[in-house]
C-alpha cells in the first residue's frame, strides 16, 4: 500500500502478509481497510484527504470493479467487493494486478512509449495485463489476459508462473539423480527460482538446463500471445524479472520464425517486485487528473 501525492509522488507505504488460501472474504476486506488506515495515519493524512485509491487483484475485474464467480471462489476472495470497502474515496478504481503492471511499464517501464504491448507477470502464476492501440483491455468480465487457455497448449499446459517452473522443474531434475553440476550439492527443496537463476547467471550447467526448458516454455506463451494480441512488445514484469534475463534470452532463441505475424519483442522489466504497486499509483493519479472537477466543481 502506498500514498501518493497528484503528482504521484510518494509519500508513505504499509504493507500487511497474508497467505493465499487461508483467508476467507471478510477477512482480506478488513485487512485492506486497516492497512490503508496505517499507510494514511504514516503519510500524515486521513481519508478525507483522500481523492482516488485503486487497488489491484489477482482476479478478472470488470467495469464496475467486481470480479465474476470462481468455481473455488478464489476470485471473490481475492476481491471481496473492494469496490464497496473502499466507496469512502470519491474516485475508486479496481484492477486486475497484471493489469497494473501493464500501466506501470507504459508509464515508467519498458514499454515506455509504445502502444502495443503486454506485460507477463510470472512468478508463481501467469497473468498478462494487454495494451492495444494504447488503450488498456478488459474484456465483458475482465477477462483479458486469464491464462486458463494455456491448459490446452502443448508444451505450456496451465498457468503456472516461471519462477514456480523453475523451481519445480529443478527439484526434479535434482531428485533425479541425473544431474551433473551445481544441483548434486544442493538439497532439493533448496532450490527455489531466485537460486536456480542466480546459479544459471554463474553458468552452472544444471541450471542452464532449467532455464533452457523454462525459455521454451516463455517461448511458447509470447507465441501465442503474439498471434492473440500482435503486441510490439512482451515485458516479462514482477519479482521474478530481476533474474530471469537468462530465461528471456533462452526464450529469444526459441521464438519460431516462421509465425504468420512477426514475432513481438521480449524483454525484462526493470520495476522490479512493486510493479503492481507502481502502477496502482500511476492508475490512481491518472483517474484522479481525469475526475477531479467531477469531485471538486469549480
Amino acid at each position: 500500500m502506498s500514498i501518493a501525492d497528484l503528482r504521484g509522488e510518494p509519500m508513505a507505504d504499509a504493507d500487511a502478509r497474508l497467505i493465499l488460501d487461508r483467508d476467507e472474504a471478510p477477512a482480506r476486506a478488513a485487512a485492506v481497510a486497516e492497512t490503508v488506515d496505517r499507510a494514511l495515519a504514516a503519510a500524515g493524512r486521513t481519508r478525507a484527504d483522500v481523492l482516488a485509491v485503486c487497488a489491484g487483484v489477482p482476479a478478472p475485474v470488470d467495469r464496475t470493479g467486481r470480479s465474476p464467480r470462481h468455481p473455488t471462489r478464489f476470485w471473490e476472495r481475492m476481491n471481496p467487493d473492494l469496490v464497496d470497502v473502499l466507496s469512502w474515496a470519491p474516485i475508486v478504481r479496481i484492477e486486475n494486478d497484471a493489469s497494473l503492471a501493464a500501466v506501470a511499464e507504459g508509464s515508467n517501464g519498458a514499454a515506455k512509449g509504445c502502444h502495443d504491448y503486454i506485460a507477463l507477470l510470472a512468478g508463481s502464476r501467469l497473468g498478462a495485463g494487454v495494451v492495444v492501440d494504447g488503450h488498456l483491455l478488459r474484456g465483458h468480465h475482465g477477462g483479458v489476459g486469464e491464462m486458463v487457455a494455456f491448459d490446452h497448449v502443448d508444451g505450456v499446459r496451465g498457468a503456472e508462473g516461471l519462477g514456480s517452473r523453475v523451481a519445480s522443474w529443478a527439484a526434479e531434475l535434482a531428485r533425479s539423480g541425473e544431474a551433473t553440476a551445481g544441483f548434486r550439492a544442493v538439497r532439493p527443496e533448496e532450490l527455489d527460482a531466485r537460486t536456480v537463476l542466480a546459479m544459471a547467471a554463474r553458468g552452472d550447467a544444471d541450471a542452464l538446463r532449467i532455464v533452457d526448458r523454462v525459455g521454451l516454455t516463455l517461448a511458447r506463451i509470447v507465441s501465442v500471445l503474439g498471434s492473440m494480441f500482435d503486441p510490439e512488445r512482451v515485458v516479462v514484469s514482477g519479482a521474478i524479472a530481476d533474474g530471469v534475463h537468462e530465461v528471456v534470452a533462452a526464450a529469444r532463441r526459441s521464438l519460431p520464425t516462421d509465425l504468420d505475424l512477426p514475432a513481438p519483442e521480449l524483454v525484462a522489466s526493470t520495476l522490479g517486485g512493486e510493479v503492481v504497486v507502481t502502477g496502482a499509483v500511476a492508475a490512481a493519479v491518472a483517474s484522479a487528473r481525469e475526475r477531479a472537477l467531477d469531485v471538486w466543481p469549480a
